[in-house]
């Protein structure tokens, strides 16, 4: 999807005005709809990045993460390109896609040990949080 010139040009003279510093959005509308929604909303990680690292993550992902291709396009060395993909993912924080699923209250840990479903050690580790 091609980049709206007006809207990356809005997008960059924010970023010029705010000096880098943190945006918080407090209205939201759906395009197209007469849908708003207010509160305080911080950007995604993504749209946090200075203009300059958001082109060089879409480029990275247009060229199907191909260091390669990136050494052409910016027309410099692999290290650096390796070296600004590691600052980058260093400043974004990691988001848990597959987070562990709750502890078991302890009931049912303890009427599957008396169904003899677990072991005694099974239960003990279920009910000290250790699930190794």
């Amino acid at each position: 999807m091609p980049i709206n010139p007006q809207s990356a040009s809005d997008w960059q003279e924010l970023t010029r005005l705010t000096h880098g510093q943190p945006i918080m959005v407090e209205r939201v509308c759906l395009a197209g709809r007469n849908v708003a929604i207010e509160g305080s909303f911080e950007l995604p990680q993504l749209a946090r990045l200075s203009a300059e690292d958001q082109v060089f993550v879409v480029a990275f992902l247009r060229s199907h993460g191909s260091i390669k291709e990136m050494e052409q396009i910016f027309g410099v060395s692999y290290p650096t390109i390796k070296a600004r993909l590691n600052r980058v993912a260093g400043s974004l924080e990691f988001v848990e896609t597959n987070p562990a699923p709750p502890a078991p209250p302890r009931s049912e840990i303890v009427e599957r040990l008396r169904r003899g479903e677990i072991s005694a050690d099974e239960a003990i580790r279920a009910l000290e949080g250790d699930r190794s």
